[in-house]
C-alpha cells in the first residue's frame, strides 16, 4: 500500500503542475493608449467569449494600463468600468451583450436585482418596499445620491422605490436603506391595563406632572377596559409605567366612595337604574349584597347634579361606564304646528210682503202675507218701523189707522220689498311652537279663560232677606292647547305623539249666557322626516241652505207669484288643515342658529313699529328687543338715553 502511494506522488504532482501552466495562459494583461473602443470590444470578446452588439453610436477612444495579468472576468470586470466611464452599458439580452449609452440602456431590459451575480458596474434595476417608512419619505433622501444616468421612482399604493443604476450604487443605496428603515421606538404603544384605579384618573395625574413637552409619553384612557395606552421614547415610557404601577393599588378602607358629576343627565333619574344595576354586578360576582365589604350604595345630590357611589372598584369601574353613556346631550325638537283655516259664508235674501185692511170693525177685510222673522216681517215693521233688519227695505202706504183701544197704529194697505246679500270670508293662521328634549312630553297653551253660566238663583220677590239671588260660573280655557312627545329614531326620523286643540267664541256670542264654543280636536301618532312638513288631519266642509215661504197655489203662478214668495239662501264653505313641521336640534350650534333666527324676526318687526310709531308715543317708549343674544356680552344694557342702539 505504501509502494502504491508514493508511485503517485509524481503523477499528481506532474497534474497540478500542468493546471497552473494552463492557467497562467488564460491570463492576459490589458494595456491599451488611445485606442478605439470598438478594438477594446474585440479585444474582450476574443478573452471572454462573450458576443457583443454594439450601437452605432459607440464610439470614443480608451487607455487601459494594467500591470499584472487578469483572469477573462477580471478582464470584464475593467470591461465594465471601462464602459461606465465613457457613459455607455453593457445590457444583457440572452446570449449576447448589447453595448449602448446610457440615455438609452435603462430602456433596455435591464436585469433585475439582486439576480445572477453581477459587477459592481453592470446596470441594473432594484424594486424595495420599505417596511417601517414611506417610500415618498426615502425619496427625496436618495435622490442626491442616484447619478444623472440612474433613475429612481416611487409607486405610492404599493410604498415602493424602484432604482435603476450601477450595481455598486444600488448596493450602496441599500445598505443606507437598512438604517434608515428600522422601526421607530416612539411610535410604540405599551397598553397597561389597571386593576383597581382608574384610567381616566391615572391619565390625568400623569398629563398633570408631564405637560406634553417633547420626548415625553402620551397617555390615553380607554375606559371601556380600564387601560392606559402610552407612548412616547423608550426611556420616558418605562418611567411613566413605574409610576403607574405604583398608583394602581387597592384603596385603603372607606376609599371606595367616589362623586361623580353629571354633565346632561338629572342625578335623581340614574339613581333607581344605577341600583339595579349595582345589584346585579354584585349578584353575578357571587358575593352577598347585604356585605359592607361588597355591597352597592348610590344617592343623589341635586343641588350639585352627582351621585355618591360606594362599591368595590371593579363595580365602580362597570358604574362609571355605565353613566358615561347614559350622561349624554340629548336632542332636542323644534316642533312647528301650522293650522290655517280659511271659510267663506254667503247669505241671500229677497221677498215682497204686502197687506190690505178697509178697517178694524166688525166687517172689515184684512188680508196679506207676512214672511221673515223679526226685524224683517211686514207686520212688525208695521208697528215700529225702527225696527228694520239688515239690508234693503223698501215700503209704501196709503192711509192709516189706530186699533181700538190702543195706541197702536196700522197700515190700511202697504207692502215691504226686502233684499239682503251678505259675504263674510275667514283666513286664520296660527303657527304654535315649542322645544323640547328627546322622549319629553311638552305643551303650549295661548288663550283665555271665558266664563260659562252653570246655574243661578232668581229672587222671586219675596219678602225674605235670607234670599240672595246669584249665578254659577265655570271658566273653560278657550285658544290653542299642543301636547307632543317626540321620539327620535335611528337616523333623521322622528316619531311625535301629539294632542292638538283649537277652540275659539262663536261670533254670535253676545253674552257669557249662551256662549257657543267651536272646538277642534286632534290625537294621533306619526313619522315625520327631519325638517319635513306632513299634515296631520283637515276638514273640508261646505254647506248649502235654500229656504222659500210662500203662499200656496199663489206663490206658484207666473211672475206674479213673486209679490207671494219669500226666499233665502245660505252658503257656508270651509276649508281647515293641521300640518306639523319637526327640526331636531342635536347640537347646541343649531339650536342657537333657529333661536337666532326667530328672535331676529321678531327685533326686526319691532324696528318696523317704531318707524310707523304713533307721534303721540315717543320712540324711546316703544318697546326693543336688544341686539342678537350672540353678541352680547355680559354686562350689556341699554344706553342711558334709553335707546339700546337698535334702530
Amino acid at each position: 500500500m505504501n509502494a502504491l502511494k508514493t508511485a503517485l506522488i509524481p503523477v499528481v504532482f506532474a497534474a497540478l503542475c500542468l493546471s497552473a501552466v494552463a492557467a497562467r495562459a488564460q491570463e492576459h494583461t490589458l494595456n491599451l493608449q488611445d485606442a478605439d473602443i470598438r478594438a477594446l470590444i474585440a479585444t474582450v470578446s476574443d478573452i471572454t467569449g462573450r458576443s457583443f452588439v454594439v450601437d452605432p453610436r459607440v464610439e470614443g477612444k480608451v487607455t487601459v494600463v494594467s500591470n499584472r495579468p487578469m483572469t477573462p472576468d477580471e478582464i470584464y470586470g475593467v470591461f465594465l468600468s471601462v464602459l461606465d466611464v465613457h457613459g455607455l452599458a453593457a445590457v444583457p439580452a440572452g446570449d449576447t451583450v448589447k453595448i449602448v449609452p446610457d440615455t438609452v440602456a435603462k430602456q433596455q431590459g435591464i436585469e433585475a436585482y439582486p439576480g445572477k451575480e453581477t459587477g459592481p458596474d453592470e446596470l441594473v434595476t432594484h424594486v424595495i418596499q420599505p417596511e417601517h417608512v414611506s417610500a415618498s419619505e426615502l425619496e427625496p433622501l436618495l435622490k442626491p445620491l442616484v447619478p444623472a444616468s440612474g433613475q429612481l421612482s416611487v409607486y405610492g399604493p404599493a410604498n415602493l422605490l424602484v432604482i435603476s443604476d450601477r450595481a455598486g450604487n444600488v448596493e450602496r443605496l441599500l445598505h443606507i436603506i437598512d438604517k434608515v428603515d428600522t422601526a421607530n421606538q416612539d411610535a410604540q404603544v405599551d397598553v397597561i391595563p389597571l386593576e383597581h384605579a382608574s384610567a381616566s384618573e391615572i391619565v390625568r395625574l400623569v398629563n398633570s406632572l408631564y405637560p406634553s413637552p417633547a420626548g415625553t409619553p402620551n397617555a390615553v384612557a380607554d375606559g371601556r377596559t380600564n387601560t392606559v395606552l402610552l407612548s412616547g421614547n423608550p426611556s420616558s415610557r418605562l418611567r411613566i409605567k413605574t409610576l403607574i404601577a405604583h398608583l394602581d393599588t387597592p384603596l385603603a378602607s372607606g376609599g371606595r366612595t367616589q362623586v361623580v358629576y353629571l354633565k346632561y343627565a338629572n342625578a335623581a333619574d340614574l339613581v333607581p337604574i344605577l341600583n339595579q344595576v349595582g345589584e346585579t354586578l354584585t349578584k353575578r360576582a357571587g358575593k352577598d349584597a347585604d356585605n359592607d365589604d361588597s355591597g352597592v350604595s348610590i344617592q343623589a345630590h341635586p343641588a350639585t347634579n352627582a351621585l355618591i357611589i360606594t362599591a368595590t372598584p371593579s363595580i365602580y369601574r362597570s358604574l362609571q361606564s355605565v353613566i358615561r353613556q347614559l350622561d349624554i346631550r340629548r336632542a332636542q325638537v323644534l316642533v312647528e304646528a301650522i293650522i290655517a283655516e280659511v271659510s267663506l259664508n254667503t247669505s241671500e235674501e229677497l221677498g215682497i210682503q204686502w197687506q190690505a185692511a178697509n178697517g178694524f170693525d166688525d166687517n172689515s177685510v184684512i188680508g196679506g202675507t207676512n214672511f221673515g222673522g223679526p226685524g224683517s216681517s211686514i207686520l212688525g215693521l208695521s208697528q215700529d218701523p225702527t225696527q228694520a233688519g239688515q239690508g234693503l227695505s223698501l215700503g209704501w202706504l196709503r192711509g192709516t189707522t189706530t186699533i181700538p183701544g190702543t195706541d197702536n197704529v196700522v197700515f190700511d194697505i202697504g207692502g215691504l220689498l226686502r233684499a239682503l246679500q251678505s259675504d263674510n270670508s275667514t283666513n286664520v293662521l296660527s303657527t304654535p311652537q315649542l322645544v323640547t328634549m328627546d322622549n319629553a312630553e311638552a305643551q303650549i297653551q295661548v288663550g283665555q279663560e271665558v266664563p260659562f253660566l252653570t246655574g243661578q238663583f232668581v229672587d222671586t220677590g219675596a219678602n225674605d232677606s235670607s234670599r240672595n239671588p246669584f249665578q254659577t260660573i265655570q271658566r273653560n280655557d278657550v285658544g290653542i292647547t299642543l301636547k307632543v312627545t317626540p321620539h327620535i329614531n335611528q337616523g333623521d326620523t322622528v316619531r311625535l305623539d301629539i294632542s292638538q286643540e283649537v277652540s275659539s267664541v262663536a261670533a254670535n256670542a253676545v253674552s257669557a249666557v249662551d256662549l257657543i264654543t267651536n272646538k277642534r280636536t286632534l290625537t294621533t301618532s306619526v313619522l315625520v322626516g327631519d325638517s319635513n312638513i306632513l299634515v296631520l288631519g283637515g276638514l273640508i266642509d261646505e254647506d248649502v241652505q235654500e229656504t222659500q215661504q210662500r203662499v200656496p197655489l199663489l206663490g206658484d203662478i207666473p211672475v206674479l207669484g213673486h209679490l207671494f214668495r219669500f226666499n233665502s239662501s245660505s252658503r257656508v264653505k270651509r276649508n281647515l288643515m293641521v300640518f306639523v313641521q319637526p327640526r331636531i336640534l342635536r347640537d347646541a350650534a343649531t339650536a342657537t342658529s333657529v333661536t337666532g333666527g326667530k328672535y331676529d324676526f321678531i327685533r326686526n318687526e319691532q324696528l318696523k313699529a317704531r318707524e310707523t310709531r304713533s307721534p303721540l308715543t315717543g320712540k324711546e317708549q316703544m318697546p326693543l328687543l336688544p341686539e342678537t343674544y350672540e353678541y352680547l356680552g355680559p354686562d350689556h344694557g341699554d344706553d342711558a338715553d334709553g335707546d339700546d342702539g337698535g334702530s
